[in-house]
């Protein structure tokens, strides 16, 4: 039914669980799968100069969480006999990122975790998972806290 899952992580503990459920799924229905990491390549645009040496620092930790976490779903997978392609993305929004990951891939299913956010706190931070699903026309399988 899937060909091509796509999984798009951040290291918490409810991306394991969509990276568990992505598995199972690609077991079921013999998909592929991609692990996706959105990084922002530049979180201090509009700063000033001042700021690239800042800039540097940022890129080196995020690659290092993004390559941390890449590993920790591939293993997962891997130990749940599922082979994934790992990417590391850009957006200044994460769902920028998962939207060119899902034209790039071919994919036609996102499995994503959802923080189950409410009231103020998703009102502040915003929910990620609501706006990949206002942007991308496949099906989306949310996987909650």
């Amino acid at each position: 039914m899937f060909k091509h899952i796509l999984v798009p992580v951040d290291g918490s503990p409810t991306s394991m669980k969509a990276v568990a459920k992505a598995a199972g799924l690609a077991k079921t229905f013999g998909s592929a799968v991609t692990v996706l990491y959105v990084i922002d390549p530049y979180p201090f645009t509009g700063v000033g100069a001042d700021f690239a040496y800042g800039q540097a620092q940022y890129l080196t930790a995020a690659t290092a969480m993004a390559n941390a976490a890449l590993d920790a779903a591939k293993k997962e997978l891997h130990d749940e006999g599922v082979e994934a392609e790992t990417v590391v993305g850009e957006g200044h929004a994460v769902q920028e990122g998962i939207s060119r990951a899902l034209e790039s891939t071919g994919a036609d299913l996102i499995v994503m975790g959802s923080h189950g956010r409410r009231g103020i706190e998703k009102l502040v931070l915003g929910s990620v998972t609501q706006r990949v699903l206002g942007a991308v026309h496949v099906p989306v399988l949310v996987v909650r806290d």
